[in-house]
């Protein structure tokens, strides 16, 4: 049994005050026996206002909120799953950059969020993640973490189920999922959505969001969570920042996949007929 923690945060548009904000939590979870804290998408600046946010921008070896996470995961020996960073890419966008930092503080992974985001919402909302970001395009599968092969996937990611069967196919045990969840999506889409993906690949997945009302003017769904490999909701974090804690039973995959051996009975797909 390993206990992780989840930092379900409000992140605002100064990185150094998501930096104290992201330091604090790894106290806490360190505090609360967690061998693993995850942390959301975006976790070091929300802000959709461009050209504010491109002042605060840095290339990663320069990006001050991944220094600072690294120093106290060295400090506090704790492993980190930093749902994402917003980071200058080399081709003159930004990259949506997770990253799983050991307890020594060095970067074990990174993965770069495959899906993008562009919509007209009827709320009168409108995203267009590819105006600023560039598509990353290489599947990500960390060994050795404190629960095992961890699986890196971000938000929108969650709607292509072929991206969770890669890395089930892979022999994932964990898949983290960080996000920063619009609030009518979440409230028709987040749990049934993060369940299947959870049950489909037989594995446990590890949900860290955004929540509340943010200084650019979102809100955020919240309700951070773990699914086990059944779709039981481990945790469910609900509408409130802070630090919460769950157990994680690397068996309970072996029990769920014994019971519905679905992974053992994929085969190749023909192209569909059409007729």
């Amino acid at each position: 049994m390993t206990r992780i923690a989840l930092f379900q945060s409000n992140t605002g548009i100064d990185p150094e005050a998501n930096a104290r904000s992201l330091v604090l939590a790894i106290e806490q979870a360190v505090a609360g026996g967690a061998e693993m804290l995850f942390t959301p998408e975006m976790s070091g600046l929300l802000d959709r206002d461009a050209q504010r946010a491109a002042k605060v921008l840095w290339p990663q070896d320069e990006d001050r909120v991944l220094a600072a996470v690294r120093e106290a995961a060295a400090q506090h020996r704790i492993w980190l799953h930093v749902g994402s960073l917003a980071v200058l890419a080399g081709d003159g966008k930004v990259a949506n950059r997770g990253f799983v930092i050991d307890r020594e503080g060095e970067v074990r992974a990174t993965y770069d969020k495959i899906h993008l985001f562009d919509v007209d919402l009827p709320t009168g909302e409108s995203w267009r993640e590819s105006n600023v970001y560039s598509a990353g395009g290489g599947v990500v599968l960390v060994n050795g973490t404190p629960i095992g092969k961890l699986g890196l996937t971000i938000c929108y990611d969650r709607r292509f189920p072929g991206l969770y069967a890669r890395l089930a196919e892979s022999y994932a045990d964990v898949i983290a999922v960080p996000a920063a969840f619009t609030v009518p999506t979440g409230k028709a889409h987040w749990h049934v959505l993060l369940r299947a993906r959870a049950i489909e690949a037989g594995l446990f997945v590890v949900a860290a969001a955004q929540v509340g009302h943010h200084e650019d003017g979102r809100n955020t769904f919240g309700h951070s969570l773990v699914a086990d490999p059944w779709g039981d909701i481990l945790l469910d974090m609900g509408e409130e920042s802070g630090v919460g804690f769950a157990d994680i039973d690397l068996k309970r995959i072996v029990e769920v996949r014994s019971r519905i051996p679905a992974l053992n009975h994929r085969r190749p797909i023909p192209d569909a007929v059409s007729l």
